[in-house]
């Protein structure tokens, strides 16, 4: 969930709290935000898309508190390192944001961010409540500073910014493309994984293959030397059989 400092000045600790920015939440939060970084952000590279993803960054918006939704997303601009997102320095503000809701207060995530980010021009929303398992979205309402809530299709949630399906499944907050889920780091692991132990066996197999024909090429060479040398033995007895007739 988003965590809330005091208004920008010249000392960003002053202007953002280390204890607000940094509420421990368990490993479940952790995970969960850094797994969507991680699933965006390989995807996006792949695609050669400039998406920028990051995890409680603090977001300065002019006039406004600062804050750091669990994640953001920033489409078309360069996703190099930052220490914040500077609306003012930036040229623009957040495209997505996502909080991932594990204990505490709901209203925070479902009521009071809904009114701010939509405030704020934020285009789409996304709560994920890892403890009940559930998702919610809301998208600005075109020329408006109001978010209207998305409507599930078959369970997913699509984004326009994203260009992505969201949907909870297998515990987790998963994104989906053409119906194909996007991979997290252990799933591309253990797909690397099997195509490595399927080239090692095609690799063993052929290896077999290519001992098996060699040892068939060997045989019939010795069946044709074999043959060669009776042929020769053959008519060295006959060559003598003649002979002995004179």
């Amino acid at each position: 969930m988003s965590k809330e400092g005091g208004h920008p000045g010249d000392n960003p600790h002053a202007e953002f709290p280390i204890s607000e920015a940094t509420q421990p939440e368990g490993d479940a939060h952790y995970d969960a935000r850094s797994r969507t970084r991680e699933v965006l952000g390989s995807f996006f590279s792949r695609l050669g898309r400039k998406v920028y993803l990051a995890c409680e960054l603090p977001v300065d918006y002019p006039g406004e508190p600062m804050f750091a939704p669990d994640v953001i997303a920033v489409v078309d601009v360069e996703p190099h390192s930052r220490m914040r997102w500077t609306v003012s320095a930036e040229g623009k503000g957040v495209d997505l944001a996502l909080e991932v809701h594990v204990a505490g207060e709901r209203r925070k995530d479902l009521e009071r961010n809904v009114e701010r980010y939509a405030r704020l021009g934020i285009r789409e929303y996304f709560v994920f409540d890892l403890g009940r398992l559930r998702l919610n979205g809301w998208r600005l309402v075109e020329g408006l500073r109001a978010y209207r809530p998305i409507l599930p299709q078959r369970g997913t949630y699509h984004s326009d910014v994203l260009d992505l399906e969201l949907q909870v499944g297998e515990e987790q907050l998963r994104f989906y493309k053409g119906g194909a889920a996007l991979p997290n780091a252990q799933e591309v692991i253990a797909r690397l994984e099997r195509l490595v132990g399927q080239r090692e066996a095609s690799c063993a197999e052929l290896q077999q293959q290519l001992v098996e024909e060699a040892r068939l090429r060997a045989e019939e060479s010795q069946r044709r030397e074999d043959a060669e040398r009776r042929l020769a033995e053959a008519l060295a007895e006959l060559e003598r059989l003649r002979g002995g007739k004179h």
